[in-house]
């Protein structure tokens, strides 16, 4: 089997996986899994797609990822792996698309606009 290469994205975090058949190592901007994420929910967040398929232990993945924080850089992460999974069997499709795996969050920061504090926050308004 080649290299399965997909792009996931979440806000502004931009993660490059690269799959291929091993053992299940996972490297993140050359640093093993457990210390690039150190909380369980994110490396949960990570393992998700490789979990639900069961191929923990059948994919080694390579993983460039950059940009925004890790939160979402894990779903950033995520995303790109329910890709490869489904190029590398279409039935694991069925699988992810009902959990939400394959969908990209459209959600992004809303630009500050000028005249205001923030998006939304006004300056204090003074009537006298």
């Amino acid at each position: 089997m080649e290299v399965i290469h997909k792009i996931g994205r979440r806000k502004t975090a931009v993660a490059r996986v690269y799959l291929s058949t091993g053992t299940g190592a996972i490297t993140v901007n050359k640093k093993e899994l457990g210390n690039y994420f150190t909380t369980d929910t994110l490396r949960y967040k990570v393992m998700q797609p490789l979990a639900l398929t069961n191929n923990e232990a059948n994919y080694d993945v390579k993983v460039n990822v950059f940009g925004g924080g890790i939160t979402g850089q894990a779903e950033a992460i995520r995303l790109a792996l329910s890709r490869a999974m489904c190029e590398v069997d279409a039935e694991n499709r069925a699988t992810l698309k009902p959990e939400g795996l394959l969908t990209r969050d459209p959600r992004m920061v809303e630009r500050k606009k000028f005249g205001q504090k923030k998006a939304r926050k006004k300056f204090q308004f003074s009537k006298r």
